[in-house]
This record gives C-alpha cells, structure tokens and sequence, in this order.
C-alpha cells in the first residue's frame, strides 16, 4: 500500500476521488486551509492538516501536491529533502532554473517525481498507441490544437489566478500545458516555437490568447489556438501522420475519452486500422490512469508514467513560447542554462 498525503482540497479534491478508486495507494492525510472542504474531504479515515509542514514529517510515501503554481517547486524540492516522492500538479515549475533544483533534489533524494499529465490516459489514446506500435501512424506531418475554453469574473475571483505573481503565468501555463505535451508525446518532440500571445477577454495581467507555431523533430509543423474566451469548454486535436489521420472528440478534460475518428490515408488499409482499434488495451481514464502508472513505477514494474523530464520539457517549452512573444521570432529548443529566461518568464 502506498501511502499519500494530498497538499491541497482544490483539484485535490479530484486526485483523492482517484485514489479511492484504486487499491495501490491510501491517502492518510489532507492539508487544506478551509475547514470546511477539509472536514468535507477527509471523513472519518483521514487526517486533516492545514500545514503542509506537518504533511512532510508524516509516515507517507508520496507527497501529492495540488497547491497554487508559485509553490510547486518550492514544495516538492522540501518533499524530496524529506524522503518522500513527489506527485506534482501542472506546472512542475515555473522557471528552468527551478526544474534544474527540482531534478538535483531527486537524484539526491534517491526518490522520483511525476509531473501531472493525466490528459495522456484514456481510451483514445491506448488505441493511439496501439496504432503506433502496429506500425500504422507513420512519420507526424502535422497536427492542429484548439483550447478554447471559457474563463470569467468567476474564475478569476480567486485573488492568485491571472496575476504573474500567483499563477505565474495565463492561459499558455496553466490550460493549454495539457494539449501541448499530447503534441510532445504523441508525435514528435517540439523542436522550436513561434508565439504570439495576447489579453483580450478577462481584464488580468497574464494572456488569455494565443496563436502558435511549433516545428517538430523529423520536420513535421504544428498550431496550436488558445482562447478562454470561447462560449464554452470545447478541446479539439487533430494528428495527421504518414498514414492516418486522428481526430478527437471536443471532451474539454477528458480528450482521450469520447469517440475519436481515426482515418487511413489509404482507403485499403482502414480495415487493419479499425481492428487495431477495436482491440486496443482497455485502461483508466484521467487521473486514475495517471495513478495506476505511478503506482508501477513506484513498485518497480513496467510502465508508462509521467517522468520529471517529461514535466521539464513542458517548463522549457513555456520558456521558449514566452522568449518568442517577447522577442517576436522563433525559438529553438532545447533552451541551456546561459538563456535569459532561464530564471523565469515573469516580467
């Protein structure tokens, strides 16, 4: 049984509801400031906390944390010092020079850390890769993002969210971040960004909009559209390879749910195509997807966990995305130590 205390009753709340699905992990305390949600989320079987402090002398395996972004890095780095494992809500941290500290307390430590990408689990994406595997996708030639999604007054009465200082960055770090590494990990490594960012829709300090271009490894293109000024949630992906072309549902949270189209170039071969699909792997779905293959990793079996590196190269592609708007050209990846947001994009 691998034991967890979960900083954080926000989307917290939704990591816990996976947890309790599974029979690999058992969360023994929640730290959370408002009594409410606390009493709420913790019942009668877990230890409510509201110092995170008290979380990290506690006889748990994992520190899960689901705090505001400007802590993340700060907070895992005290979890590593302390024996512990680290699961980390996005972003895993909001300047490079925080990944290189996060990355040299793991070795340290002896211990791993697992960046949140839970949008990387669901059906869609199992009969994705089993396609892959298959030999059917070929090289990535292209792929089309859309986020958009809708923000208002509501969203934003939070006092952290849409300021530099909390959230660290807008629409860019904290929602698109998901479709972003799909992109990575389902075609090709990004390569070099062109970014045009703006704050058209919420009165904020961090951009709301985006228009991007990404250049990927084997020399595929792709665009990725951001709004959260669209009249509802809606995420769509399009990846066109070689030899098939795969569309998602426009499931806003969930995009490896839902019904996906899934097309052979070559109208001969659809029916391999379908019956790959069909008998694709079943598997969980979201953050219990995410968990299951933390849970591997932590216990030494074969698996397809996050890993630390994955949630860096989401942190240098921000960087990079950010260094294009300000600079108004494109931007090479990977970024070194020597570039000059390595120590943050914050203005």
């Amino acid at each position: 049984m691998i034991r967890v205390a979960v900083l954080g009753g926000g989307i917290g709340a939704q990591h816990l509801a996976a947890y309790r699905t599974l029979d690999a992990f058992k969360v023994t305390h929640l730290v959370d400031q408002d009594d409410q949600r606390r009493a709420t989320l913790c019942g009668d079987t877990i230890t409510g906390l509201t110092d995170f402090e008290a979380a990290l002398r506690a006889d748990v395996d994992v520190i899960d944390i689901c705090l505001p972004p400007h802590l993340h890095a700060e907070v895992a780095i005290q979890a590593l010092q302390a024996g512990k494992h680290v699961i980390c809500e996005k972003p895993l941290a909001t300047s490079l020079a925080q990944v290189d500290a996060v990355r040299s307390a793991a070795d340290a430590a002896g211990k791993q850390v697992f960046p949140v990408f839970q949008y990387r689990f669901g059906p869609a994406f199992a009969q994705l890769a089993a396609l892959h595997d298959a030999g059917l996708t070929g090289a990535p030639r292209t792929a089309a993002l859309e986020t958009h999604w809708n923000r208002g007054a509501d969203y934003y009465a939070v006092p952290w969210r849409g300021t530099w200082d909390g959230e660290q960055g807008g629409a860019v770090l904290g929602h698109a971040i998901h479709a972003h590494d799909l992109l990575s990990h389902f075609t090709a490594p990004i390569t070099g960004v062109t970014a045009r960012l703006a704050t058209l829709v919420n009165p904020i300090e961090t951009e709301d909009t985006a228009a991007l271009i990404f250049d990927l490894a084997g020399g595929g293109v792709a665009t990725s559209s951001i709004t959260l000024g669209n009249a509802h949630d809606e995420t769509r992906l399009r990846f066109v390879y070689e030899h098939l072309t795969a569309t998602s549902h426009t499931n806003p949270y969930a995009p490896g749910e839902g019904e996906w189209a899934f097309i052979a170039r070559d109208p001969a071969k659809q029916g391999k195509l379908d019956e790959v699909v069909n008998n694709a792997p079943r598997c969980a779905s979201g953050f219990a997807g995410f968990l299951t293959e933390v849970s591997k990793a932590l216990t030494g079996a074969p698996n397809a966990a996050v890993t630390l590196e994955d949630g860096a190269a989401s942190i240098a592609l921000v960087t990079a995305i950010y260094a294009s708007q300000r600079s108004g050209i494109p931007v090479a990846l990977p970024l070194g130590g020597d570039h000059p947001l390595y120590n943050g994009w914050q203005p």
